[in-house]
C-alpha cells in the first residue's frame, strides 16, 4: 500500500470514528418529544393473548354511526417492532354492515416502530393500482385540513371452487407528532431528522391507518364512508397538530 493509500485509509477511518462519536453524543443529548396523539391507560393484548403494554391510543369506542370492537395486535408484528412501541386497534362498523379497521402505532426512544406503509400490504398480498393525495377537513377543536394518502390495492384470492376472485381494498394513513402532521413518509423523515439535529428532540411520530376491503367498483363509496370516519373520530385521539 503506498503512503498516499495508508493516508486516504487513516483518514476514513478517522471520519468513521468522528462520525460514530457525533452520533452516540447526539443520541445521548436527545429528549423525547411529546406524542400527538392522547394516550389512556388500557391493557393491550397480542392474539395469542399475552399482555403487551398498559396504555394506548384513545381510539373511540362509539363515534357517528360507529361502533367498535377492540382487536389483538398480530405476533408478527410485535416481534418485529420494537419494544417500547405503543399499539392501537379496533375494528369499526356501521349500520350498514361497512367495515374499517384502524391501527395507530406510537414510536417510543427506537425510530424503527415506523415504516413504509407499502411494506404491510405487500405482505399481504396486495399491489398499488393507485395513490392519491387528499384532505379530510376537521372541524374540532377547530377547523383543520388533515392531510391524509389514499392507497388503491387489489389482490386475487381463491374461492373454495378453485375460482379466482378479485378483491380491492383501500388503505389511508398519515402521520401526526407534536405539532407536525403529514402524510408523506419523506416528509416525516426529513422532519424527524431535522428536530434531532437543531433542537435535540426526537419526536415521538403516531402512524395512523385505515383499512377496508370493498367489491371492485365500490371504492369511492368506501372511501366515503372513511372520510366520515375520520372527520367524525380524529378530535376523539388527535392533538390539533397544525404547524
Amino acid at each position: 500500500m503506498s503512503r498516499q493509500s495508508k493516508l486516504a485509509f487513516g483518514l476514513a477511518l478517522g471520519l468513521m470514528g468522528l462520525a460514530a462519536l457525533g452520533l452516540n453524543r447526539l443520541q445521548g443529548l436527545q429528549r423525547l418529544g411529546t406524542p400527538g396523539v392522547k394516550l389512556i391507560p388500557s391493557d393491550v393484548h397480542r392474539e395469542d393473548g399475552v399482555l403487551i403494554g398498559t396504555n394506548t391510543v384513545a381510539l373511540p369506542q362509539r363515534v357517528a354511526n360507529f361502533q367498535s370492537k377492540d382487536q389483538p395486535i398480530a405476533k408478527v408484528v410485535t416481534d418485529w417492532l420494537p419494544k417500547d412501541t405503543v399499539f392501537a386497534q379496533r375494528l369499526y362498523e356501521g349500520p350498514d354492515r361497512f367495515q374499517m379497521l384502524v391501527n395507530v402505532v406510537l414510536m417510543g426512544s427506537d425510530r424503527t416502530s415506523i415504516h413504509k406503509p407499502e411494506y404491510c400490504l405487500a405482505g399481504q398480498g396486495f399491489r398499488t393500482e393507485k395513490v392519491e393525495h387528499d384532505t379530510v377537513p376537521i372541524a374540532e377543536p377547530h377547523p383543520y385540513s388533515l392531510p391524509v394518502l389514499k392507497m388503491t390495492v387489489r389482490r386475487e384470492l381463491t374461492a373454495p371452487n378453485g375460482v379466482m376472485v378479485p378483491q380491492s381494498a383501500l388503505y389511508v394513513f398519515w402521520f401526526v407528532a407534536q405539532q407536525e402532521l403529514t402524510a408523506d413518509h419523506n416528509q416525516r423523515m426529513w422532519w424527524m431528522a431535522r428536530d434531532l439535529l437543531t433542537r435535540g428532540v426526537l419526536q415521538r411520530w403516531a402512524y395512523v391507518s385505515c383499512f377496508s376491503v370493498c367489491p371492485p367498483g365500490q371504492e369511492q363509496a368506501a372511501y366515503a364512508r372513511m372520510r366520515e370516519w375520520i372527520a367524525a373520530a380524529v378530535p376523539c385521539f388527535q392533538m390539533s397538530n397544525e404547524q
